[in-house]
């Protein structure tokens, strides 16, 4: 087992040897525009998952799908630069990114759309009750009109 830093290291190695044959040896019609997102190793170094995105339509993704499938063994054979003793397996995965992405903006501008109606439904409201709902503590004024109340109250009780 190789330790997590060695891990990382070889992956970020993989991803620029990857990157490196996909833009300079790989001769495929059907390879578009490709970006390598990121590099999983397993543990033992045996196996690497390559993550990338296409810039296209879906017709672009699987030609990219399909030449990448063919330069596998071309890309792995270029893996054995690394100097560990087993070279690594590939594998070649779809990123979700510019999916979840695009996603994210749809929730961003919905939520954005929600705040500026409640935004326009708050100009227009008022309050249900008192603007101000909250007990004030009596001025020096009232306290002694307060004060003088009690005291009739209690001379009349005497009385």
């Amino acid at each position: 087992m190789a330790d997590a830093a060695r891990a990382r290291k070889i992956a970020e190695r993989i991803k620029a040897i990857v990157a490196e044959q996909l833009e300079y040896r790989v001769k495929d019609e059907r390879l578009g525009f490709v970006t390598v997102t990121d590099v999983r190793v397993t543990g033992d170094l045996q196996h690497a998952t390559v993550f990338y995105t296409v810039f296209g339509d879906d017709a672009a993704r699987e030609a990219t799908a399909k030449a990448l499938e063919s330069a596998k063994g071309k890309i792995r054979s270029s893996l054995g630069q690394l100097g560990i003793r087993l070279t690594p397996t590939v594998e070649f995965v779809a990123d979700g990114l510019p999916e979840g992405a695009a996603h994210f903006e749809e929730v961003l501008a919905e939520t954005k759309a929600r705040d500026a109606e409640l935004a326009r439904a708050r100009e227009s409201a008022s309050y249900a009750g008192d603007a101000d709902p909250y007990r004030k503590p009596p001025t020096d004024a009232a306290a002694d009109a307060a004060e003088d109340a009690d005291d009739d109250a209690e001379s009349d009780r005497r009385a």
